[in-house]
């Protein structure tokens, strides 16, 4: 199916649309796709748990972990500060960072 046909039934909340996406390859990339799911579960303000799995699909996707934090800069604009700085603790502890721990680096 190409993209004209699946923004098609985008639109019209093809019933089908679900099942028949499952059995077809996603045309991005694996570290994009892992990056634009990050920023999807920003945007939706997502749980704790979700965050450490969608980072570990990014890093295995070979995200670095600076372009996984530009995730939070990159959605400022659409979803709003206060949005990212609530996904910001929670991407923190996934990347295996305390960001309340005040202790100089070093």
């Amino acid at each position: 199916m190409d993209y004209t046909d699946r923004l098609r039934r985008f639109a019209a909340n093809d019933a089908r649309l679900e099942e028949d996406l499952e059995a077809e390859e996603v045309m991005l990339d694996p570290k994009t796709l892992a990056l634009v799911r990050l920023a999807a579960l920003v945007a939706v303000g997502g749980a704790e748990p979700t965050y450490g799995s969608e980072v570990d699909d990014a890093v295995n996707a070979g995200a670095t972990t600076a372009e996984i934090v530009d995730v939070l800069s990159a959605t400022i604009p659409i979803v709003g500060l206060p949005s990212v700085v609530a996904a910001a603790p929670k991407l923190a502890l996934a990347l295996g960072f305390d960001p309340f721990d005040v202790r100089e680096p070093g």
